[in-house]
């Protein structure tokens, strides 16, 4: 799905496009999760395009993200961090479905939530994100990741215990070099800088995922699944990326050109692809 149109005439596209979905007045709700050090404000851009096109959108904080009151020191599993996705979900009117978006760890909250209201979620969308299985256990896909990308490419990103002393996890902080040539190479200088001012430490869970039985294939895996790859991405390997549509398998495969941050570097592409599933998978209410 990658484009060669000029960033002027990728807008005025889009804005057609927008005006002729508020038209339909299919109203969707596409709920929004962010990735590691990251919250809701990462979807700045992207939150009022979804939203000029009629439909319903949620930007979440996972715990202890964004402006979540939470400390890392609170949680001590992907299911504590995913608490405020469980809660929405929960929260959801039983006739009514969402488009879940996850973006990079995001991805994990969004299996996670799939594998504990699917029948909330009419299509899970992984935005070059970790996208688990049902055969493996959660940890797997960070597993994998880990043997794709040399221990030095992670540059000056901050490793450090947390949680309980007698059983540490491993919480993470992304430096300013990484933030700036592995995850915003195509973004402004402007949002680097928001980046390196709201950044927050986060953790992958692999401790904890790593003792977790699969994913239920009756449960995740009667979701569908799109997955959008980043062609620029440096944050996480491209080729992994693709390893993951072909090996786990989706409903849907795209590709647009942005870096890891698709919805700072190109947020009128990534609109479209989410509109076109919305449009594609949804149950309008």
């Amino acid at each position: 799905m990658a484009s060669s149109h000029s960033p002027l005439s990728t807008q005025k596209k889009l804005y057609i496009y927008i005006q002729e979905m508020e038209a339909k007045k299919q109203q969707v709700h596409i709920v929004l999760v962010h990735g590691a050090c990251h919250g809701a404000w990462c979807w700045y851009k992207v939150k009022p395009l979804l939203e000029a096109a009629g439909h319903r959108v949620t930007a979440l904080d996972m715990a202890a993200s964004g402006i979540d009151l939470r400390s890392l020191n609170d949680l001590r599993s992907l299911d504590d961090y995913t608490r405020p996705l469980l809660e929405l979900l929960a929260s959801i009117p039983a006739e009514e479905k969402v488009v879940l978006v996850g973006h990079s760890l995001g991805g994990l909250n969004v299996g996670l939530a799939m594998d504990t209201y699917p029948d909330k979620i009419s299509v899970a969308v992984f935005v070059a994100a970790f996208m688990p299985d049902s055969v493996h256990e959660p940890s797997y896909v960070l597993d994998q990741l880990d043997k794709w990308t040399p221990a030095e490419e992670s540059l000056d990103t901050e490793l450090f215990p947390f949680g309980d002393p007698q059983q540490p996890s491993t919480a993470f902080l992304f430096g300013p070099n990484f933030i700036s040539s592995k995850l915003y190479n195509l973004s402004s200088d402007e949002d680097v800088a928001l980046a390196m001012m709201l950044r927050r430490p986060s953790s992958r869970f692999a401790e904890d995922l790593s003792k977790k039985s699969p994913f239920s294939n009756e449960r995740f895996g009667s979701v569908k699944r799109v997955y959008i790859m980043c062609t620029h991405d440096k944050g996480m390997n491209v080729n992994f990326q693709r390893w993951l549509i072909q090996t786990i398998g989706v409903d849907q495969a795209l590709e647009i050109e942005a870096d890891h941050m698709a919805m700072i570097s190109n947020p009128h592409q990534l609109c479209k692809c989410l509109l076109d599933i919305a449009n594609n998978y949804a149950n309008s209410f």
